[in-house]
């Protein structure tokens, strides 16, 4: 707490001193070389407003960040995010194996590209990176149930080709045996610049600090843009992300007499270093996203675009695991949940038309849209149900601290061969079906005087859930549900463009599948649905220099499914659970003076089941993370003498303790954390050089989606770019 209150305390003297040098700060338009400042943005609310005048919250995070820090993939680029901490590493599994972190309290994924559907089931290579963006709250209005979470959305805005020929071509290398090789070329194909071609590209590979573990990643992403008439424009793209790794290490935590004895993951006296698995325990994962768009101007006041996105998921491989459970804290059980040629196919159509026109003397900035979505599953996961077994063929632990013990046993070659001995025995685990989603919206931000705008939206949602009959689905368990999803939001510009007061309701929600009542009667649920109430105040000073947010929300998510808790029928659900999330967002982004910059974050979440199972009741969701959050990064960069183009600069994280599990039959935590980061590079007109130290005082520290993740411990690595 204290290490949170240093934080705050820092956060107020950041904004403190930015006033204080208001004179220095207006002496410098002339140059903003590091581009921190929060950018105004075109996707939050499918149309173009400026950040001071926008009643949802959200972060941005630039392209300049992610190069000053020396950062290589989107996954990592989420620590400059407030409010954002990562879960789980992505690992390559088709339909769930991107990254997860977790905002406000929930869960959330990669899932949007340019605003439409781009979602990514492995590592996202930041090559292709323009801007990263993360609205806070539910935003199921604009974007649906299937791309959305309660704690918000992650928006990525790619690079475009441009009107020049130009690029770079980078290589890196560092610890664990990191290397990477990477290229950015643009060009126009025509001679009148119509027609415009960009290729992003990188490879890298990346050890582990542990005895086993390694990652591959390739990214391809070319771009094609076509501009026949001033009016019409096209936009062709398409991303692969290939992944071939064996999965960072995951131990889970189950219920069991050991949680009387431990309660924290220190208290295991796990070996940091050791991986306990043997080699070749590997998956191979791909993802490829095609992209279309047709932007067609009808009238100086009324814009079209045309929107086309299809992404397809693909792994293979095996997914090892570790776990706890009975009464024994000192041994643990060794699984695997591998795929097998597992798919999961979604497209998504959607059409804007956006109009900016006045009635009467009021302006109107309208959204009008159409939705369509289709998801495809055929995952498929296998589990050899334990790899260490008695002579009955029953799951048995192995000791965590036997000197000598050989791990390595764990391999792919035993692994495989016990697959081969179930061979026509196998009870798979299947996720199969289609899903449509058909959706119109709409929204309007309405300028009643020059400083106060409101905003509302609504959308009418239609769920279609189609199961797999070839499968073993049931017929009569096809879903088909309508909603409806408003939005209002209110900005005040006490000084206009300065300072605004804002305050947002905001409505996301989720389809159930059916559920068996106390009656032991099939119930058809109706859509789970969070509703949002925020207040908060932004700013933007000194000519834009220094911005900030600052909000409190409160999350009601109501018709939770939950247990009726009927010992005869231990299956039986009721649907009228709640849970509570409320806290504060803090954020702040600056150029304080010449050359130096800073972006600042804080944020506090506090959420609980406050209608659900007895064991769970007014206690923190195990999916919730740490309440307290905290990132703060600055830099310098020398912009004028002899050493124009020399920058530095260093940051870190904290995290307060995270319940992984959190039961009335037990506790488990993970720690609190600080993690430091340092970089530093010379950027001159032809090359550019960088260094980064992440992690540089060697803190043990782990993340968890209802699990304990291992995280690197210091590394660095340094990078070379050639520019042309």
């Amino acid at each position: 707490m204290k290490n949170v209150l240093i934080c705050a305390s820092l956060l107020g003297s950041v904004l403190v001193f930015a006033q204080e040098k208001d004179s220095t700060a207006l002496k410098i338009d002339e140059v903003i070389i590091n581009t921190y400042i929060k950018k105004d943005s075109e996707y939050s609310n499918k149309m173009p407003l400026k950040a001071i005048e926008n009643p949802q919250v959200y972060s941005s995070i630039d392209k300049t960040i992610l190069e000053n820090q020396g950062i290589f993939t989107v996954d990592d680029a989420f620590k400059n995010i407030t409010g954002l901490q990562t879960m789980w590493t992505a690992n390559g599994r088709a339909g769930d194996g991107g990254a997860y972190v977790n905002l406000r309290g929930f869960v959330a994924a990669n899932s949007l590209r340019n605003g439409v559907l781009g979602a990514v089931t492995g590592t996202i290579d930041a090559v292709n990176l323009e801007k990263l963006e993360v609205l806070k709250g539910p935003s199921g209005t604009l974007f649906g149930s299937l791309l959305s979470s309660y704690g918000g959305v992650i928006n990525r805005v790619t690079k475009k080709p441009f009107e020049t020929f130009g690029g770079n071509v980078s290589l890196a290398g560092g610890s664990y045996d990191t290397y990477r090789a990477a290229v950015d070329v643009n060009t126009p194909l025509t001679n009148d610049k119509k027609l415009l071609f960009r290729l992003n590209s990188a490879y890298t590979n990346e050890g582990t600090f542990q005895t086993e573990g390694f990652r591959r990643n390739l990214a391809i992403a070319p771009s094609l843009s076509y501009k026949p008439t001033d009016r019409l424009s096209i936009n062709l793209d398409m991303e692969l992300f290939q992944m071939k790794s064996m999965s960072d290490q995951t131990f889970f935590f189950y219920s069991g007499d050991y949680l009387k004895k431990v309660n924290n993951i220190r208290d295991l006296n796990l070996d940091y270093k050791n991986s306990y698995l043997g080699k070749d325990l590997t998956n191979t994962g791909r993802s490829i996203n095609f992209f279309g768009q047709v932007q067609y101007k009808v009238s100086n006041s009324i814009t079209s675009s045309t929107n086309f996105s299809s992404a397809s998921s693909y792994s293979d491989g095996f997914m090892p695991y570790l776990y706890f459970m009975g009464d024994d804290a000192t041994s643990m059980y060794r699984s695997d949940q591998s795929t097998r040629d597992s798919r999961k196919k979604s497209i998504n159509f959607q059409q804007n038309f956006n109009g900016d026109f006045k009635i009467g003397n009021l302006r109107n900035r309208v959204v009008l849209g159409f939705d369509y979505l289709r998801v495809n599953n055929n995952q498929n996961f296998y589990d050899v149900n334990g790899f260490d077994k008695d002579a009955g063929g029953n799951s048995i632990p192995v000791p965590l601290h036997q000197q000598g013990f050989d791990y390595t046993n764990f391999n792919g070659t035993a692994l495989q061969s016990m697959y081969n001995s179930m061979a026509g025995n196998e009870k798979p685990y299947l996720i199969t079906g289609k899903q449509e989603n058909y959706a119109v919206y709409v929204s309007n931000v309405l300028n009643i005087t020059n400083n106060l705008n409101v905003l509302m939206a609504l959308r009418v949602d239609n769920f279609v859930n189609k199961p797999d009959t070839a499968a073993g689905a049931d017929e009569r368990k096809k879903l088909n549900q309508t909603f409806f999803s408003p939005k209002f939001g209110v900005v005040y510009e006490v000084i206009k463009d300065k300072i605004s007061i804002f305050g947002n309701y905001q409505n996301s929600f989720k389809n159930l599948d059916y559920y068996t009542d106390a009656s032991d009667v099939t119930r058809t649920p109706v859509p789970e649905q969070a509703n949002q109430m925020e207040g908060g105040i932004k700013t933007s000073l000194f000519n834009g220099k220094v911005s900030s947010t600052f909000s409190y929300y409160n999350i009601k998510v109501k018709d939770v499914l939950r247990s009726a808790q009927i010992a005869a029928n231990p299956r039986a659900q009721i649907q009228d659970g709640t849970i509570v999330s409320r806290g504060v967002d803090l954020e702040i982004n600056a150029y304080l003076v010449k050359g130096f910059t800073a972006i600042a974050g804080f944020s506090y979440n506090d959420s609980k089941y406050t209608k659900a199972d007895q064991n769970v009741l007014d206690r923190r969701p195990s999916t919730s993370g740490s309440p307290y959050l905290a990132n703060l990064y600055a830099s310098y960069q020398f912009l004028d003498g002899n050493l124009k183009g020399l920058g530095f600069g260093v940051g870190g994280n904290y995290a307060s303790e995270n319940k992984i599990y959190n039961s009335s039959d037990g506790v488990f935590s993970l720690p609190s954390y600080i993690v430091l980061n340092a970089s530093a590079y010379y950027d001159a007109k032809k090359f550019r050089i960088g260094v980064k130290v992440d992690n540089f005082t060697n803190e043990r520290y782990w993340v968890g989606y209802t699990t304990a993740n291992p995280q690197k411990l210091i590394n660095a690595v340094g990078t070379v770019t050639y520019k042309f």
